[in-house]
């Protein structure tokens, strides 16, 4: 099999994994891990040779880009303390408690064994965000989980390389330890700077296919030039994005927003079904290689360190509620976060991309490199497949689901929006004001009771039958050749628009399964 139909097969799978995992209201990074092991055991199929140097940021920089995009600097500053908490915090503890394990268990150099501590602390943000974007969950929670699984990549990749070059090196110089603490606030402040120069370049594209390249671009340069002057380059790619949303200079249209969010959206989910899948190839090729005994004494040192990353995560999160409740209670603060949202967030420490990537970029003569990469995978495996598929079944069993809750508070906020609209137009005069009024009437009658919606339903019932009916005449004009294949796409695309704005606002979300 040629590596064109591997990729061919590999896409085909995600196609097919997709429809399953929306079927059984399964998050699809589960399906992915479930596939990837599924790959390691299909004769034939080739490995994926892969420039280590290229691994981190082809599949890591779009993902926090993606994700980072969409989190506000202002939910930062509001939950500073556990982001903090958790994206060093935890990532640093889980990463000894593995490096102790690889140590006493594996018989791995300390620096060896912290390296994979490292490899296998952070929780993922891509999978994060596609396993929480189906869900409603507390928003504090949501906010934390999203916001940490950001952050945390930054802690683990910075002591990802100072574990890596003790091991490689024999330790730490002065100079070297002074690096590593300055590449945090450096990146930071490179991202930031880059937010401002990108945007500034970008203008002067009016394409909407330059734009959504020099995007990616961007992000790419931003987190080879932050490598280039060792700083870190998951702080400044999640910088960037946090400073051009904040700004909202790019993409500046609603069509260049639209292509731009159907883009990313899709790069991300290939970029994941890669990953997912080569690591499943990669474990094959050293599952392979291994004796019996080996892969035996192997597979149940993985199976010690995802017990160690699961377990930890509760214990953890669990110390951090305690010590806030004792904290706010003792001044006379209300309460903010309860026990059943702990267990949520405790249970919500996916492992993905990051954890894959690092596992990629390990030299070949890394001490025991099979054992390790093996071990990465298998993490991966037992977060998103246990907890991944669990989490949906948790939620309600914890009585966290804010499903209800979200559509309310949308609904009225969407509300406020058709008022904004009434109210501009209450001082204009003429037929075409009065349409238009009476439309955001039955949108507003609708959104504050279900019994006043039939009239919004008729309309988007007789919209939909008449651009059917146009439809079917464009397509006569095309069989009839009266017009070119340009003008047919163009005027199909404007019906496709006009489909849009009739269709309700939750059917149309980019994304949305």
């Amino acid at each position: 099999m040629t590596l064109f139909e591997s990729l061919l097969l590999l896409l085909l799978a995600a196609v097919v994994l997709l429809q399953v995992a929306r079927r059984l209201s399964l998050p699809y990074p589960s399906m992915l891990a479930l596939a990837g092991a599924g790959m390691a055991l299909i004769p034939g199929t080739p490995e994926f040779p892969i420039d280590p140097r290229t691994a981190l940021p082809l599949f890591i920089a779009p993902a926090l880009m993606d994700a980072a995009f969409d989190f506000p600097v202002s939910t930062v500053k509001r939950f500073w303390l556990p982001l903090v908490f958790f994206a060093v915090g935890g990532v640093v503890v889980t990463a000894l408690l593995v490096g102790w394990a690889g140590w006493a268990f594996a018989g791995l150099p300390f620096a060896a064994a912290l390296v994979l501590g490292a490899i296998v602390a952070p929780p993922d943000a891509a999978a994060s965000t596609a396993i929480l974007s189906g869900m409603s969950i507390p928003r504090s929670t949501d906010a934390i989980l999203r916001g940490e699984s950001l952050f945390n990549d930054a802690a683990a990749l910075l002591l990802f390389g100072a574990a890596l070059t003790a091991q490689t090196a024999g330790g730490l110089t002065l100079t070297q330890i002074g690096g590593f603490a300055i590449a945090a606030p450096g990146g930071v402040l490179f991202g930031i700077a880059a937010g401002y120069v990108f945007p500034m370049m970008t203008r002067a594209i009016c394409g909407a296919l330059d734009s959504n390249l020099m995007q990616f671009v961007s992000t790419f340069l931003v987190w080879i030039l932050a490598e280039h002057l060792h700083l870190s380059p998951v702080l400044a790619v999640v910088a960037l994005a946090m400073t051009i949303a904040t700004r909202n200079v790019s993409p500046s249209t609603p069509r260049l927003r639209v292509q731009s969010y159907a883009v990313w959206t899709i790069v991300v989910f290939v970029l994941n079904v890669l990953a997912f899948l080569m690591m499943g190839l990669q474990a094959r090729r050293i599952v392979g290689g291994m004796s019996g005994e080996h892969l035996r004494e192997a597979v149940t040192f993985a199976c010690i360190v995802s017990a160690i990353v699961i377990v930890s995560r509760l214990v953890m999160m669990f110390a951090f509620n305690r010590g806030m409740a004792w904290y706010r209670r003792s001044r006379g603060l209300e309460q903010t976060a309860t026990w059943r949202q702990g267990v949520l967030a405790g249970w919500c420490g996916m492992r993905g991309l990051v954890t894959l990537a690092t596992a990629f970029i390990l030299p070949d003569n890394f001490p025991q490199r099979d054992v390790v990469v093996l071990t990465a995978f298998a993490v991966v495996l037992a977060t998103l497949v246990v907890q991944g598929m669990t989490l949906m079944p948790l939620i309600r069993l914890l009585g966290l689901d804010q499903t209800a809750t979200t559509e309310r508070e949308v609904r009225a906020v969407r509300r406020e929006l058709v008022q904004a609209a009434l109210d501009r137009l209450a001082d204009e005069v003429g037929e075409e004001r009065k349409r238009l009024d009476d439309l955001y009437r039955m949108e507003f009658d609708a959104l504050g009771e279900e019994g006043k919606a039939e009239a919004l339903n008729r309309y988007r019932e007789l919209s939909l039958a008449a651009l059917a009916a146009q439809r079917d005449a464009l397509e006569r004009s095309r069989n009839d050749f009266q017009l070119t294949d340009d003008d047919y796409n163009f005027l199909l695309e404007q019906l496709d628009w006009r489909e849009l704005s009739v269709l309700p606002p939750e059917t149309t979300r980019i994304g949305a399964s």
